[in-house]
């Protein structure tokens, strides 16, 4: 059985402060969680953030990670730095970080495999667009992020993948769940054979494509989707805990 992980993405919201009064709010309501529970806040709010979640079952991840190890990368921040204040994961590939900061497969790799040689679980996400999925070219697109992206990796279990079409994220539209059961299915089956059907079968494949507390439970329910990363619904305290607990 593949443990749950809900992970939320606060993206470029909340200062330190508010940052500190979200999982004060979030953390009672989240204490019998049957998942992993995983708060990545921008970078800025980190040391606040991880001091309040002492005492939590809540993990600390951030929103991007560096693949250098230091140097002259303005706006940049390494693995080191996270580590320091006890970040455990990091997300890395996003569509917004691809869309807006020139994001490739090529540097989706090299970011995911610093990560994990810091210690770091990397959160993968990999999706297409409208255009691609309505022209029939999901699986292709797909499995080329898949091959580019994770090459490499000694140990795929030590990831996390987040399948996020981009047309399902911030526009309030959501794959069925039966959409997203059987992508993640092909997601699965495309790991499986680049590296083994074992390892693909223990490995954790979030949806992130606007899960919210309304949908959490059927797109919970289905076979392949073990998670969810969460944008929107990440930010209120009730809805992200509604989500965690979707199975009470």
């Amino acid at each position: 059985m593949r443990k749950p992980i809900i992970a939320g993405n606060w993206k470029m919201n909340n200062t330190a402060s508010q940052g500190v009064a979200l999982v004060k709010a979030i953390a009672p309501l989240v204490t019998e969680a049957n998942c992993d529970v995983v708060v990545c806040v921008p970078a800025i709010d980190i040391p606040a953030v991880s001091e309040a979640l002492k005492g939590t079952n809540i993990k600390l991840g951030a929103e991007n990670v560096h693949f250098a190890e230091k140097g002259a990368y303005t706006g940049e921040i390494s693995a080191a730095m996270l580590l320091e204040y006890g970040v455990e994961y990091v997300i890395i590939g996003h569509s917004e970080r691809r869309q807006y900061f020139a994001e490739t497969d090529e540097t989706v790799n090299k970011r995911t495999l610093t990560a994990l040689n810091a210690g770091l679980t990397p959160i993968v996400c990999i999706g297409e667009s409208l255009e691609e999925r309505e022209t029939g070219k999901t699986e292709e697109v797909l499995a080329t992020q898949i091959h580019e992206g994770l090459k490499n990796i000694e140990d795929i279990t030590k990831i996390v993948i987040a399948y996020e079409p981009v047309w399902a994220i911030g526009t309030g539209k959501t794959a069925t769940a039966e959409q997203a059961n059987e992508t993640i299915g092909f997601i699965r089956k495309t790991i499986g054979e680049m590296f083994c059907p074992n390892c693909a079968a223990k490995l954790r494949i979030q949806y992130g494509g606007s899960m919210n507390a309304g949908n959490c439970k059927e797109l919970m329910a289905m076979e392949e989707i073990d998670g969810g990363l969460i944008g929107g619904a990440s930010l209120k305290a009730p809805d992200f805990a509604a989500i965690v607990n979707f199975d009470k």
